[in-house]
């Protein structure tokens, strides 16, 4: 969340580039995992109980964009209830939910988003599954995605319980140093000018990104946290009055994921210190009085 302009979309779309490849069933609508049964379509499973071979491809994890104007069906999917029964076939035609399965849900200007939708996203995340029902009729299928939302706080706020299922807060502000300013303008026109140029002048750059993040989810079950600093975690999250234990849990992931990206089997008090910000300002208590960021509350709590 944070002011306008300031690149939050553009930062969100340039993941699809920079995460790994994944293996996807060919030819599946819903993404499904050919290795984990627990990410699959009905349809592959009965395929693979039957003993058939399923063809298998990589391909780029899928970034889908869910619209503020997006109705129901087109999120979730609708059942073509006269082909069902004129002809007895469950006929899905898979939507939004379907083709974010494996990969990143992207809702921009999130605080803006119709309650009905919010209800959606909010069942899907908790289960992990979408389920269609119409006329009797009931289709479900995976849908595991990564939840991404943007938008500027002086236009509403999010909804607590949407925002809760968020792990981690980034406050982005608008940058100060001049010279700064003027590089990103700067860079913004050479984009314009040339845009393959633009991306081949940084594709090594990229490619040393990439591996480093191929290199960190391999490695990440190694990575450890010691008792003290699991404690440490949990004493600042009962201490700031944290509702449930999401706070903890996120907070140990991505101190781990950190540790994994700097090429260490072991999590630092600094590691912790530079998530756990971002993993608990939005599950405090707003206080009308306080006049600290609640990030910098996190962090003189954690020391």
């Amino acid at each position: 969340m944070g002011d306008r302009g300031t690149g939050k979309s553009t930062a969100v779309r340039s993941l699809v580039d920079l995460l790994p490849e994944i293996k996807v069933v060919a030819g599946d609508a819903f993404n499904s995992d050919p290795d984990d049964p627990e990410v699959q379509a009905t349809e592959v499973r009965e395929k693979l109980m039957k003993g058939e071979e399923l063809p298998v491809m990589s391909t780029k994890i899928t970034m889908v964009d869910l619209p503020l104007g997006a109705t129901e069906d087109r999120v979730c999917g609708t059942i073509d209830i006269e082909k069902a029964l004129t002809e007895g076939v469950k006929a899905f035609e898979p939507g939004l939910l379907a083709k974010a399965n494996r990969g990143i849900l992207y809702v921009d200007e999130v605080n803006l988003l119709d309650d009905h939708l919010v209800d959606v996203l909010l069942d899907s995340a908790a289960s992990g599954w979408n389920t269609v029902e119409r006329e009797g009729i009931s289709i479900s299928h995976p849908a595991r995605f990564i939840l991404i939302g943007s938008g500027n706080p002086e236009e509403g706020e999010l909804r607590p319980q949407l925002l809760d299922r968020f792990g981690m807060h980034a406050q982005v502000g608008t940058v100060k140093d001049a010279e700064l300013r003027v590089k990103i303008v700067e860079e913004r026109a050479r984009f314009d000018r040339n845009p393959k140029e633009f991306r081949e002048s940084y594709k090594s750059e990229q490619e040393k990104l990439q591996q480093q993040i191929y290199s960190a989810r391999s490695s990440l079950t190694s990575v450890t946290i010691d008792h003290d600093l699991r404690v440490k975690i949990s004493k600042v999250c009962a201490e700031l009055n944290v509702d449930g234990l999401r706070g903890d849990i996120v907070t140990n992931r991505a101190a781990r994921a950190l540790a994994a990206l700097k090429g260490r089997d072991n999590v630092t008090a600094e590691d912790i210190a530079t998530v756990i910000p971002n993993c608990l300002r939005h599950r405090l208590r707003k206080d009308p009085l306080e006049s600290i960021d609640s990030g910098l509350l996190v962090i003189e709590k954690f020391y």
